[in-house]
């Protein structure tokens, strides 16, 4: 049961890290309490992604005039978008499986807890077993931020990860917060016929995004039916009626909206409680674990990369640090991650990518 390695949590910054560590030669496993690719593969970037597929190819049949081709009517069956998202995640992570058996990588599967003296506790089916390492990587991801006055019941009031497997496609749909995730969440109901109102706290929609781009996704948001509020607070949600009655405080009136379903995509929470932090005196900050450029925490031996760090909570940023900190543990010389040249992108329509500062920051700096 030792290791050199040990790797709590297999998404992209798990995974990818115990692939590189087996390909230096690194005696490696991996602990995950889930499924294998983290939220990633399962409930993030990807089903989202074959959501949007789907969306857009509703889309292109609803204009297929503009292109020349004439299509009798396409229905959405959302069953059927739903199922194939669904399998999309589903060949991912088995291709993840395969990925690790092919590097002789051990699977752990249950809960990871890490203990002092350089070790890992994983509790499954009530069992606890201890493994340990020369170094320890923790990788526990994060999870959709809950706010105190948008409780998640995962009914009404909802997170990314119901919004991914809804039963029925809801009439209508309050959208809080207009980043990627509420961007895009935005984009996928309205276009299948959701009647979408999007809010957001900040002057912009897309908000880290130069104020051009936010102009334009608004103008497109609104051409397609989209409500959006800007400079507005979701205050609270009345749920006991059969819809959600959504306070909003915008800067010139309140405003009482109806929705069937409040989508909540106010951000993501690192997910650092009981995973043994505090029992081996591991730092943190601000919700954060505190490492160095290599990934380092306070405590030799552990380690830490992805969403539970900080910087962009981004899937491929995840992964250069995985491999950055697997590589200065196998004694090589790899260059520090330059956190202002990240590329980002947010998949609604029009798309919007980016990399490095925007204008006003560059200003302001």
């Amino acid at each position: 049961m030792s290791y050199d390695l040990i790797v709590v949590g297999s998404g992209p910054g798990g995974y990818v890290a115990a692939i590189r560590a087996s390909q230096l030669g690194l005696k490696t496993a991996i602990v995950e309490r889930e499924n294998l690719g983290g939220i990633c593969l399962n409930w993030g970037c990807i089903p989202t992604k074959a959501l949007l597929k789907s969306a857009q190819v509703f889309e292109y049949l609803n204009h297929a005039a503009d292109y020349g081709i004439t299509v009798k009517g396409g229905e959405v069956d959302f069953n059927a978008v739903v199922k194939r998202s669904r399998d999309v995640a589903d060949g991912m992570s088995k291709g993840v499986q395969f990925l690790l058996k092919k590097n002789k990588i051990d699977v752990i599967n249950g809960s990871g807890k890490i203990k002092a003296g350089k070790k890992v506790d994983v509790t499954a089916d009530g069992k606890t077993t201890t493994y340990e390492a020369k170094h320890i990587i923790i990788a526990t991801g994060a999870r959709s931020r809950a706010l105190p006055n948008l409780p998640q019941d995962g009914k009404k009031i909802i997170g990314y990860r119901e919004a991914l497997t809804l039963p029925k496609m809801p009439k209508t749909m309050v959208v809080v917060g207009s980043g990627a995730i509420g961007s895009e969440f935005a984009y996928f109901y309205a276009t299948m016929g959701t009647k979408v109102t999007l809010v957001e706290f900040l002057p912009n929609i897309v908000p880290f995004e130069d104020a051009e781009v936010s102009k334009q996704l608004l103008r497109s948001f609104k051409k397609m039916g989209i409500d959006v509020m800007t400079e507005s607070n979701v205050e609270r949600v009345d749920i006991t009626g059969a819809d959600c009655k959504v306070y909003i405080k915008t800067k010139n009136a309140d405003k009482i909206v109806e929705a069937e379903v409040v989508l909540s995509a106010v951000g993501i929470q690192a997910n650092i409680e009981n995973i043994g932090l505090e029992e081996t005196g591991i730092a943190t900050d601000k919700g954060k674990i505190l490492t160095n450029p290599y990934y380092q925490t306070n405590i030799p031996g552990y380690y830490a990369i992805g969403d539970c760090v900080a910087g962009q909570a981004l899937a491929h940023v995840a992964s250069a640090e995985g491999i950055i900190c697997v590589e200065k543990i196998a004694g090589q010389n790899p260059e520090p991650l330059d956190y202002n040249n990240i590329p980002g992108c947010t998949y609604c329509q029009p798309e919007i990518a980016s990399v490095g500062m925007t204008e006003a920051k560059a200003i302001e700096s």
